[in-house]
């Protein structure tokens, strides 16, 4: 979907210094599975503990103003961009795997909840950032790898919901994954869960209608059927640690992706026909959170070119966070210190909008 940009102002970012971003930028990425891989190897517990401090490092470290610009984009795609994703469905898997692998042999509950909670960060942060990316392109091989991704955290319903859904009705009460003004973190939740489930099955069977075909052309059921049959092969074959394990570490992956949901959009809202633009997403340009997050921080960009590598995507001056993806998860988390951070920035864009409106009306 690629729609022009609106009239609707945002605070504008200063230009990044240095030269082009090349792809070792985003490999920094693969430390992250490697890591929490290797702790997970010493005690399940360290896996919880360096995660932990991974989220807590970089919300810290988007603060420092060397880290505030992410290098200009790159001028064209290029290979090794594509292989970094490539790169992280492989780390993935395999620490998926040893995450099983371990839960199966720990001393205890605690242990697999920890586990879950470390592998799932992994898998929330930058397995399903990386699967929207793959899903974005016009590959086979990549939509494949992006449904096999949204399927290890048991929400392969995104792929419909997200392309089909999301981007057309961003910033619109119709979205669920646009959070409304006022709205806090913990009641958006349930909403968008609940409303993106049925929002994918219903553009999939009005997709399935629109070509005469029947269910059994649906990825979306497939897909679906092999999580379900995925869980029991887990609980039977290898018992009720596995089974709890894929659960949680799938429960706190979709947590993380509905929390950056709810940053993306946040009180932002389209007039009835208007097109999208670019105050219609909140943006956040630091380095180590776009790093390890494929530029996804490049929000407005995305959603005006969302065929656009996220490489080449480009710090737009649209509505500015007030600090990145990592930091505003903890603010999020406290809704009256998020309301009270992000309400004066609203209530600025609207009056900005309005002077503008009030200009052309007098031209």
């Amino acid at each position: 979907m690629r729609d022009e940009a609106s009239d609707t102002p945002g605070p504008s970012a200063p230009a990044p210094p240095g030269g082009t971003v090349r792809p070792a930028f985003f490999a920094v990425a693969w430390v992250l599975p490697l890591t929490v891989g290797a702790a997970a190897l010493a005690s399940p517990w360290a896996a919880w503990a360096w995660m932990a401090a991974v989220q807590l490092g970089l919300a810290l470290a988007e603060r420092h103003p060397r880290w505030r610009h992410t290098p200009p984009p790159a001028d064209r795609p290029a290979a090794g961009f594509r292989a970094v994703l490539h790169g992280h469905v492989l780390l993935q898997a395999a620490l998926l795997g040893l995450g099983v692998v371990l839960a199966v042999r720990s001393g205890g509950w605690g242990e697999v909840v920890a586990l879950a909670i470390g592998i799932g960060g992994v898998c929330g942060s930058q397995g399903i950032t990386f699967a929207h990316e793959l899903g974005h392109r016009r590959s086979r091989l990549d939509r494949v790898l992006a449904w096999a991704l949204m399927g290890s955290v048991l929400y392969a319903h995104f792929m419909v919901e997200h392309y089909r859904g999301h981007h057309p009705r961003a910033a619109t009460d119709a979205d669920p994954a646009s959070a409304r003004a006022g709205e806090s973190l913990w009641r958006f939740l349930p909403r968008t869960v609940r409303g993106g489930l049925a929002s994918a099955w219903r553009l999939e069977a009005q997709r399935l209608r629109q070509h005469g075909r029947g269910w059994a052309a649906s990825p979306l059921l497939w897909a679906t059927l092999a999580q379900a049959g995925g869980l029991g092969a887990l609980g039977l074959g290898l018992g009720a640690q596995a089974l709890v394990f894929w659960l949680l570490q799938a429960a706190y992956a979709v947590f993380l992706l509905e929390a950056i949901n709810y940053i993306e959009h946040y009180g932002l809202r389209r007039a009835p026909g208007e097109r999208f633009g670019l105050g219609h997403a909140w943006n956040a340009d630091t380095a180590p959170t776009n790093a390890l997050i494929a530029n996804l921080q490049r929000h407005s960009d995305h959603h005006l070119h969302a065929w656009k590598p996220y490489e080449t995507l480009a710090p737009l001056p649209g509505p500015q966070l007030p600090t990145g993806y990592a930091g505003c998860l903890f603010l999020a988390s406290l809704p009256p210190l998020w309301f009270r951070l992000m309400h004066p920035r609203l209530r600025a864009l609207q009056a900005q909008a309005a002077a503008l409106q009030q200009q052309a009306v007098v031209l």
